[in-house]
C-alpha cells in the first residue's frame, strides 16, 4: 500500500464514525420530520393519512402561528443588534483602554455563559416579579411608580422582557471572542493612526470594526440560530408561551402542537417551516454581511 492509499485509509477510518453518527442522529431525523409533515397523525395511531401540503397551507391561516413567527423575529432582531453593539463595545473598552479592574469585569461579564438557562430563567422570573421583584423595588426607591410593570404579565411587553434575559446571557460570551479578535491586532496600527491625528472613534470604525469584521460575521450567524433556540427554553420556563401566546414562539408552538396536541404531524410541518427559515435567515446574513477579507 502507497502512502497516498495509506493517508485515505486514515482519512476514511477517522471520519467514518463521525460520518455514521451524523447520518444516524441529524440527516435521518431531518428527512423523517420532511416525510412526516406530510402526514395527518397524533402520534399514538399506526395509520398516519397522507394529507400532502395540507398541514403547510394550514399554516398560514393559524394566526397562534403567525403570532409565534412574528415574536420569533422580534427576539432574533432586537437581541441580535443589542447584544452585539454591546459585546463590541465592551470588549473594546476592556482589550484598548486601560482601566482598572479589566480582569475582575471580564470574569463578571462571562459568568452568565455557564449559568443553566433555567437557572437564567429562574433569576429574571425572581426580578421581574411584581411585588418582590428588583425592577420594580429599583423603581419605587427612585420614586418612579410609573414604570413598575407586570413585566411577565403584560402581553404588551412580555416578549420583551424574554429578550432582556437573552441579552444579559449573551453579551459575556461574545465579548470573550470578540476581546481575542481585538487583542490580536498590531499595536502598530493604532500608533500609525495616532501620529495621523486619528482618535479613539476613528480607529475604532477604521481599524478594529473591519480588522474583526469576519469574527463578527461568523459569530452572526452562530448567536441569530442560537437565539432561536433558548428563546424556546426561556419562554418554556418563565411562561409557557403566556399570557395568552404573547410569548409564544415557533419552537415553542411546534412542542406543543407535536406533543401537546396530539397533532404531531402538523407540528413537523412547524418545524419544516423553521428549518427552511434558519437556513434562509443565515444565508441572507451571509451574503449581506459578506466583505474582502483584510489581511495583518
Amino acid at each position: 500500500m502507497n502512502k497516498t492509499a495509506e493517508k485515505r485509509f486514515f482519512i476514511f477510518v477517522c471520519t467514518t464514525p463521525a460520518l455514521i453518527l451524523l447520518t444516524l442522529f441529524l440527516v435521518l431525523p431531518t428527512i423523517q420530520v420532511f416525510r412526516m409533515s406530510l402526514y395527518k397523525w397524533g402520534g399514538f395511531s399506526n395509520n398516519p393519512v397522507f394529507v400532502g401540503f395540507d398541514n403547510f397551507i394550514k399554516l398560514w391561516d393559524d394566526m397562534n402561528f403567525i403570532r409565534s413567527l412574528q415574536n420569533s423575529i422580534v427576539l432574533i432582531v432586537l437581541v441580535t443588534i443589542i447584544t452585539m453593539v454591546m459585546a463590541i463595545l465592551f470588549a473594546t473598552l476592556l482589550t484598548r483602554e486601560n482601566m482598572k479592574g479589566n480582569s475582575f469585569f471580564r470574569v463578571i461579564f462571562y459568568i452568565p455563559n455557564i449559568l443553566s438557562i433555567v437557572v437564567i430563567a429562574g433569576i429574571f422570573s425572581a426580578v421581574y416579579d411584581p411585588t418582590t421583584g428588583l425592577l420594580n423595588n429599583v423603581f419605587s426607591v427612585f420614586k418612579l411608580e410609573g414604570l413598575k410593570q407586570l413585566w411577565l404579565g403584560n402581553q404588551q411587553i412580555a416578549i420583551y422582557s424574554i429578550g432582556g434575559s437573552l441579552i444579559w446571557q449573551a453579551i459575556g460570551y461574545y465579548m470573550v471572542m470578540y476581546m481575542s479578535s481585538i487583542a490580536s491586532i498590531p499595536e502598530s496600527f493604532y500608533e500609525a493612526s495616532s501620529l495621523e491625528g486619528a482618535g479613539r472613534i476613528r480607529q475604532f470604525f477604521s481599524i478594529t470594526l473591519p480588522l474583526m469584521w469576519q469574527n463578527i460575521r461568523t459569530t452572526l450567524t452562530f448567536f441569530i440560530i442560537s437565539t432561536i433556540n433558548l428563546s424556546f427554553l426561556l419562554v418554556q420556563a418563565m411562561t409557557g408561551g403566556g399570557p395568552d401566546g404573547s410569548t409564544e414562539v415557533f419552537l415553542s408552538y411546534m412542542y406543543k402542537q407535536a406533543y401537546t396536541n396530539s397533532s404531531y404531524g402538523y407540528g413537523m410541518a412547524i418545524g419544516v417551516v423553521i428549518f427552511l427559515f434558519s437556513f434562509a435567515l443565515s444565508a441572507i446574513i451571509s451574503f449581506v454581511t459578506k466583505r474582502e477579507v483584510l489581511e495583518y
